[in-house]
């Protein structure tokens, strides 16, 4: 398992952090998802490593963007 940070920007409320737990929850691999409102982290873990255009693509499709990923 692999466990990974990023920075998520626009997050604003509690809407905010569902609709990003349930896009990147349902990437292929992804075992959890934690969203960090106040500090606009998300953790994932997932079985391997994560590709970048594909998280940063379920981050865009909430409605947020990927920050430095």
């Amino acid at each position: 398992m692999v466990t990974t940070t990023y920075e998520v920007q626009g997050m604003t409320c509690g809407h905010c952090v569902s609709a990003v737990r349930a896009e990147v929850g349902a990437i292929q691999g992804v075992s959890d998802v934690q969203v960090d409102l106040a500090s606009g982290r998300v953790t994932v873990t997932s079985q391997g490593p994560l590709d970048t255009d594909t998280l940063r693509a379920a981050v865009d499709e909430a409605g947020y963007d990927l920050v430095g990923a």
